[in-house]
């Protein structure tokens, strides 16, 4: 008989949940940082005990109570109503922002932050962001049934779905024209970014001072 298609759950040790919890400011974040859902990374924190004295486990070490770093639409349900209530239908998508939804379907555990056809989560270093796109199966992008809905890589959206960007849109991407300026980029990291990049191993400076995006590309 063949086997479930897809990975297996990835596996966080306590190492693992330890030093997301130490660099993030909430479950949701270091769930995030993990790269699982929260549901995921909640059952894993649970079975650990905690590094600080009052706290039973890690989980309960994690939580934000006083909501620190954690956006007002994931502390308080918008007009009464739920992610739940959205997902089944029972208040229209329409009255809430998409990437607001969005954000949350991850953090919530409806999706995971990956591909679901190819599996695909790597992230950028600089911000740890993925190139991600929510797609609706049936083309109705107020329809957030679970069934419905899916995370589909650029690759993945396009050899499936149709094109991400518009004919003029890779004209200007592959024109050896200067395109025109947009607003200026603040590529300066912060603590959590560098510690990253020293985590993996993309960047060996022992000091505190600024690096930008050039000084990344420079040692790629």
């Amino acid at each position: 008989m063949a086997g479930k298609r897809g990975r297996p759950p990835k596996h966080l040790s306590k190492e693992m949940c330890v030093k997301a919890i130490s660099v993030t400011s909430s479950a949701a974040a270091a769930a995030r940082y993990l790269g699982v859902s929260y549901l995921h990374f909640k059952r894993w924190a649970k079975t650990y005990d905690a590094t600080e004295p009052g706290y039973e486990n890690l989980l309960e070490q994690c939580k934000n109570q006083s909501g620190k770093g954690i956006p007002k639409y994931m502390l308080h349900k918008e007009h009464g109503y739920s992610l739940d209530d959205i997902v089944h239908g029972r208040i229209r998508a329409t009255h809430f922002d998409p990437q607001k939804i969005k954000e949350r379907l991850v953090v919530e555990g409806y999706l995971k932050y990956e591909c679901n056809r190819c599996g695909m989560d790597e992230r950028r270093v600089i911000d740890d962001r993925a190139p991600l796109l929510l797609s609706f199966k049936d083309s109705n992008k107020i329809n957030f049934s679970v069934d419905n809905i899916e995370m589909l890589c650029y690759n993945c959206y396009f050899l499936y779905h149709g094109n991400i960007f518009s004919d003029k849109d890779i004209e200007n991407l592959e024109s050896y024209m200067p395109t025109p300026k947009k607003d200026e980029v603040d590529w300066n990291l912060d603590d959590f970014q560098k510690q990253h990049l020293k985590d993996l191993g993309l960047w060996d400076q022992d000091d505190d001072d600024e690096m930008d995006y050039s000084d990344l590309i420079s040692k790629e």
